[in-house]
């Protein structure tokens, strides 16, 4: 089985009891119906905890003692945020202009979706490999001002990288807010993406997504806004 937790959000933000349930429940459902191995894709880690990880945390220990071959895969921030998926202004691509909390020239993880299920069929295929292992995923670390110059180059509109401040981080809600301060604490991703390659050869950069389907999606969506 592969599974992936969803984060719950409610009126006060994070619902981590709820989510907990949610992801405990799903895998006592695998193990009543005799399911050996569970592949799970939650949220990379970074030197401590923030908000929106602790329910990951939780169903990943829950994971590990309920069934005999778990892996878990934890993935970072996925390079189809930047075709607008999420809140509007922030993440994606806005009027030309891509925002979020991380430092402007800084290497920041990213990584596809696909590469995501690429090594959940690997873990698939070779149990005895992956079970009871974790892997911290990425498969590019471009600070976000190359990556909005690659962006550019490769749809041929201009963009370019905006830094959220505090009080636009607060505006967006708690969750926002507590991501930059988590970054701007120095925790970060730590995904080792030259291993990663030994595993997956194939695993991509930005540039081998753009070139593949996002150009053409981000040059759609900007061509129609």
């Amino acid at each position: 089985m592969f599974g992936i937790p969803p984060v719950a959000i409610g009126p006060a933000g994070t619902e981590t009891d709820l989510e907990v349930t949610r992801g405990r429940a799903l895998i006592d459902a695998a193990a009543a119906a005799g399911i050996k191995q569970v592949v799970f894709s939650t949220v990379a880690s970074t030197s401590a905890a923030s908000q929106g990880s602790e329910g990951k945390t939780l169903i990943e220990e829950y994971l590990r003692d309920h069934i005999a071959q778990p892996t878990v895969l934890r993935p970072v921030r996925f390079m189809t945020n930047y075709l607008g998926v999420g809140v509007i202004g922030f993440d994606g691509i806005s009027h030309g202009v891509n925002r979020h909390v991380f430092p402007p020239h800084e290497p920041t993880q990213i990584i596809t979706l696909e590469d995501v299920a690429e090594f959940a069929v690997l873990a698939f295929a070779d149990p005895a490999r992956f079970a009871g292992r974790t892997l911290e995923l990425a498969g590019d670390e471009p600070s976000p001002t190359e990556a909005a110059a690659a962006i550019s180059e490769a749809t041929g509109f201009p963009i370019r990288y905006e830094q959220l401040t505090d009080a636009d981080a607060a505006a967006l809600g708690p969750q926002i807010a507590d991501t930059k301060r988590h970054w701007q604490a120095g925790h970060r991703w730590h995904a080792d993406i030259e291993s990663l390659r030994v595993i997956h050869p194939g695993l991509r950069t930005l540039t081998d997504w753009l070139a593949e389907s996002g150009a053409a999606v981000i040059r759609a969506h900007l061509t129609t806004t």
